[in-house]
């Protein structure tokens, strides 16, 4: 018998891994700046909110949501002065497409391969709910170069997963500050650096620690044995769900690519230990609790 919920969890990170190291790419930063936008400023969230964008800030906090909205408000701003959204996902695409070349050409043929099956498997998605997943899978699909169209298939998938994960976290009156600090716990992380690479504030933390230590998740200080099964629970309803996308694709499908992202994964991380530094995209991380 399959164990999808494992399979799901491996395939997720191996999703991860694979599409994460793009947001901090210097010439994917590079080919931004070069449509106008002043030192590449909100890459990040305009490439990867692009499909999105044009509905407008609140909208894209909102999918987002754990990035702080005064951030978001001015890459956005910034972006809408110089370029189009149309553009940064077209350059943001050719970065993809040079980058797996470079740093990864061993699993081209097989990850073109599995282009098709992998965007049968992200419409067989409900949309209801999921609307960062949505937008992307309404934006080009770039079907001439299998390698990038099986790129964005999965970061399809990965972007439903990440609706339902937050989806999950506002069933449970997580907020997205509150969030970053449970995550930090999970992986490991110091302090509260996830909440604060997302924009937190002393007072936006402070309220944070408070919510989650009125409900049995902070001892010390930090956060406790109660607080860290919780973050478990969510995440192993995450994989859960998520299974969705996973059995659609088929079990050999799905050990196919996880077999292929996993023995390099760690190259991918590298590049953004590389060209961000070591905490960034801990979605794409092992923890590191002891």
């Amino acid at each position: 018998m399959t164990n999808w919920r494992d399979l799901s969890a491996r395939a997720s990170l191996a999703s991860h891994r694979l599409i994460g190291w793009i947001y901090w790419d210097p010439d994917a930063i590079a080919r931004f700046t070069a449509l106008g936008v002043p030192n590449g400023l909100g890459y990040y969230i305009t490439t990867r909110s692009a499909p999105l964008a044009s509905v407008g800030n609140n909208a894209v906090t909102a999918a987002f949501y754990s990035i702080r909205k005064e951030f978001i408000d001015v890459c956005l701003d910034v972006a809408r002065q110089h370029t189009t959204f149309e553009d940064a996902y077209r350059i943001r695409n050719e970065a993809v497409d040079r980058g797996l070349h470079e740093y990864a050409p061993e699993i081209l043929e097989q990850l073109g391969k599995l282009a098709l099956p992998l965007w049968d498997a992200a419409d067989s998605l409900p949309l209801g709910g999921r609307v960062l997943y949505a937008a992307h899978r309404a934006w080009p699909r770039c079907e001439n170069n299998p390698v990038l169209s099986a790129w964005l298939a999965v970061n399809c998938i990965r972007e439903w997963r990440g609706d339902t994960h937050f989806a999950v976290l506002a069933s449970h009156d997580v907020s997205g500050v509150q969030a970053g600090l449970l995550h930090d716990a999970y992986l490991g992380y110091p302090g509260d650096w996830i909440p604060r690479s997302r924009g937190a504030d002393d007072a936006q933390l402070d309220e944070a620690w408070a919510a989650l230590d009125a409900r049995g998740f902070v001892g010390d200080g930090r956060i406790n044995d109660a607080g860290l099964a919780f973050r478990a629970q969510i995440e192993d309803t995450t994989n859960e769900l998520c299974e969705k996308a996973w059995r659609h694709l088929g079990e050999q499908h799905t050990l196919d690519f996880v077999e292929l992202i996993e023995p390099i994964g760690h190259k991918f991380l590298a590049r953004i230990d590389a060209t961000a530094g070591e905490n960034w995209m801990p979605a794409a991380r092992d923890s590191r609790r002891k």
